[in-house]
């Protein structure tokens, strides 16, 4: 199972990247654990400092925007395997 963390303080676009992820996972039967972190005292020692963040697998993989679905997919699918 993956661990998925998004990172952000509950703006559209960290809602809008946590409902991306969770589409993602559903479509391809993936086994993942999806986190929302909000605190935002977390975010610097979790290496975010622009939001909306993502780590896969405790790897930051984007910050500051949100991935396009095809991308966030191949990220996804590549930390399952």
């Amino acid at each position: 199972m993956i661990n998925i963390k998004v990172v952000g303080g509950g703006c559209p676009n960290c809602q809008k990247l946590e409902n991306l992820c969770r589409e993602v996972v559903s479509e391809n039967d993936i086994q993942a654990e999806i986190e929302k972190v909000s605190d935002v005292n977390r975010f610097a020692e979790m290496g975010i400092f622009m939001t909306p963040g993502l780590l896969i697998n405790n790897k930051v993989v984007s910050s500051g925007k949100i991935p396009v679905k095809s991308t966030l997919k191949q990220w996804i699918k590549s930390a399952a395997q």
